[in-house]
């Protein structure tokens, strides 16, 4: 088997979460074989992961934005989407995403892109706040 074009295109995690709820939705119309039944597992199992991912939280435009304000850092396009994936909360784990980050980057600049990546990306328990929060003022 030959690869002919190894790299056609990066995906971020949510674009592949979205590809995939949007397969697992367009499913069980007919009988499935048994192929079709691998990929539903595996369909399953990688959505299951996505879901403790940032990627659940994320939407186009938070994206968009996002990819905006990382304009300024001179990154290559596999570093940007290694970081809207990952999410780093560290320096340490952003001078492992970036190469020759140490030349690359100041500290102040590392600082600054995790400010951004907080701002867009926000935790778990940050989205659990706004939930809730819906929730209490829809019941007023």
């Amino acid at each position: 088997m030959e690869v002919v074009n190894e790299n056609s295109a990066m995906l971020s995690n949510f674009e592949v979460y979205g590809l995939l709820t949007d397969i697992q939705a367009g499913r069980g119309q007919n009988k499935p074989n048994k192929h079709q039944q691998q990929l539903a597992t595996i369909t399953y199992e990688t959505i299951k992961y996505l879901e403790t991912k940032p990627c659940k939280h994320q939407s186009e435009e938070s994206i968009t934005e996002f990819m905006k304000e990382l304009q300024s850092f001179n990154l290559t396009k596999a570093e940007k989407v290694q970081i809207l994936n990952l999410c780093p909360t560290t320096a340490v784990e952003i001078q492992l995403i970036i190469e020759e980050s140490e030349e690359r980057l100041t500290e102040e600049q590392i600082y600054k892109l995790l400010d951004i990546i907080v701002k867009y990306n926000p935790t778990e328990a940050d989205q659990e706040e706004d939930n809730s929060a819906e929730m209490d003022s829809s019941n007023d």
